[in-house]
C-alpha cells in the first residue's frame, strides 16, 4: 500500500482535529507561543537595548534588506 503524502494543509487540519479532542494540546501550544514571545523579546532587547530600540531595530532591518 502506498503512503499518502500529507500537505501543509493536511497537517493543519489534523492538528485542529486533535485540538478539538484534547484540550491539553491547546494549553501546550499556548505555553510554547508565550515562551517564544518571551525569548524573542529578551533577544531583541539584548541586541538593540531598551532606550533606543526602534532606531537600532530599523538600522538592523535596513542592513539585512528587510525595509
Amino acid at each position: 500500500m502506498a503512503k499518502k503524502i500529507m500537505t501543509d494543509l493536511d497537517y493543519v487540519e489534523f492538528y485542529a482535529r486533535e485540538l478539538k479532542k484534547n484540550n491539553k494540546l491547546f494549553k501546550q501550544q499556548k505555553r510554547l507561543i508565550e515562551a517564544q514571545i518571551t525569548a524573542s523579546s529578551s533577544l531583541f532587547k539584548n541586541a538593540f537595548g531598551e532606550k533606543d530600540f526602534k532606531a537600532e531595530a530599523r538600522k538592523y532591518l535596513k542592513g539585512i534588506g528587510s525595509i
